[in-house]
């Protein structure tokens, strides 16, 4: 708690621990093993009825009380908010004394009937006090204060970011918000679920753990198989093992899981996070870019009921056709640079005149990726579809049918962040072995992102591929979009911390 000095916290948490004890003295056990809840907190208000005394079991966390010498009063949170109850002295006997030994923090369990107060406010009249958890170390709760204007104060929030990553539990107590993050997490996985087996598309399960590396440009984790004693790596991407699977004979495939990239970490990035990726059989990344826009437009209306967010206190539509630009003619329009006819000279005077450094270690390709990130990408606001990559960023993708130079690959962007990428996926095994090589050249130069040759991956596309679409879309990234969110740690449970101190 940020604002309570180490001793101040030591001396409540040793009074709880002798008001624990004093409640076993009295028989009461401080950690109870079951309560039959019946109702929740909105099912209380929703439902209630002046005419019916309706009786209810309910259980939560106390978060106020306002103990007085006959009657209290305290409001207890589940799941879903808050309630409040009413405790008569008169009618609980033994039970109200132990009331006084409980504390903000404490979950009880509370058996009584609905009534709306004097003040109107819903509440659950208790007729029966159960103590089932003892709070031990108090948690902070935020002070609501209205000032002379009329305008609401909150002290001592539990606002400090780390403890908040870190405490996420405590984060989840004491932030309502929060929670409702979360759930909307939850709502849009089901939904993209829902979407992909409505087209029969059949998910399916791949390695974490893979003796090669493959999928996406990225460095690896590694760890140690002691039995077989070799190396394994955590799985960047899925795409190499679904892939197989189209192979296989599945005409569609999806998988949502945890990849894991040895990385930086930023406000867009952590270590572990969530991917969907789909492969689907005969279609190409024309038809994936008409795919991506329904599927996102019904999330946003089965989740939301709206297909119009704000994040980042920018509006943002998903309803009307997504825009497709290409990367080359974007550049161009920016330095009137044609960056796949220029030669290595004129593009890398260009590429330091912008700002771009240590070029001697980067490929073309990824020079041109760069002049995009620092041109064009942040004005891509509403979302877009950036097509016609480098040959040399997508060792994955198929060369474009009638433009040389450039693979059939976009990307998604909604206010100025990616989050989809996809191919019409390639199935030539000799031009796949070629692009293979490149990477392995490249990091015998020192790119550590470059790619592995996989030549099992080789010999199932001899065997045949059909040709087939693929996309893969950072489901943290599209939490982040969809609840204004901007990091990517606070739509992550327990995201990668440094070790606490």
């Amino acid at each position: 708690m940020e604002n309570v000095h180490i001793e101040d916290l030591n001396v409540l948490i040793k009074r709880r621990i002798e008001e624990l004890e004093e409640l076993r003295t009295k028989g009461v056990n401080p950690f109870e093993y079951n309560f039959d809840v019946s109702s929740d907190s909105i099912d209380i208000k929703n439902n209630f009825n002046e005419e019916e005394r309706r009786h209810v079991a309910i259980a939560g966390r106390i978060m106020t009380m306002r103990r007085m010498g006959k009657a209290s009063f305290a409001h207890i949170q589940d799941e879903f908010g808050r309630i409040q109850i009413y405790l008569k002295r008169d009618e609980l006997g033994d039970s109200y004394d132990n009331f006084k030994l409980m504390d903000i923090g404490d979950i009880i369990g509370v058996n009584g009937f609905v009534f709306r107060t004097k003040t109107g406010e819903i509440s659950v009249h208790c007729e029966k006090l159960t103590l089932l958890t003892k709070s031990v170390r108090p948690i902070p709760i935020p002070k609501e204060v209205t000032d002379e204007q009329g305008n609401k104060v909150v002290y001592d929030q539990f606002s400090d970011i780390e403890l908040r990553y870190r405490q996420r539990y405590l984060d989840l107590i004491v932030n309502p918000d929060v929670k409702d993050v979360f759930r909307k997490r939850s709502r849009i996985i089901s939904s993209i679920r829902s979407y992909l087996d409505k087209h029969g598309i059949l998910e399916v399960e791949t390695p974490i753990l893979q003796p090669l590396y493959g999928g996406a440009n990225a460095r690896p984790f590694i760890t140690h198989h002691n039995t077989l004693d070799v190396d394994f790596y955590l799985r960047i991407a899925d795409e190499l093992y679904l892939k197989r699977l189209i192979v296989g004979g599945y005409e569609g495939v999806y998988e949502i899981s945890k990849d894991f990239r040895n990385e930086g970490m930023d406000k867009t990035h952590n270590p572990e996070f969530t991917m969907m990726e789909v492969y689907v059989a005969y279609k190409d990344y024309n038809w994936m870019m008409d795919f991506v826009e329904e599927m996102i437009r019904e999330i946003c209306m089965n989740v939301f009921g709206t297909t119009k967010f704000t994040f980042d206190d920018k509006e943002i539509d998903f309803a009307p056709k997504w825009q497709r630009i290409s990367m080359i003619e974007s550049i161009a329009a920016k330095t009137g640079l044609d960056v796949l006819c220029a030669d290595d000279a004129v593009l890398f005077a260009k590429a330091r005149e912008i700002g771009i450094e240590d070029i001697v270690h980067k490929s073309r390709g990824k020079v041109i990726d760069e002049m995009f990130e620092i041109l064009v990408q942040n004005e891509l606001q509403q979302p877009t579809f950036l097509i016609d990559y480098p040959i040399e960023t997508s060792p994955l993708a198929k060369k474009h049918r009638s433009k040389p130079g450039i693979v059939e690959r976009f990307e998604g962007f909604v206010a100025g962040r990616e989050i989809c990428n996809a191919f019409s996926e390639l199935n030539d095994p000799f031009d796949q072995m070629n692009r293979f090589l490149e990477q392995v050249k490249a990091k015998e130069k020192g790119d550590d992102e470059a790619q592995q040759l996989d030549e099992d991956f080789i010999r199932a596309l001899e065997y045949g591929m059909p040709p087939t679409a693929g996309l893969g879309i950072g489901i943290d990234r599209l939490v982040m979009l969809l609840t204004n969110q901007t990091s990517i740690k606070d739509v992550i449970f327990f995201p990668q911390m440094k070790r606490e101190a």
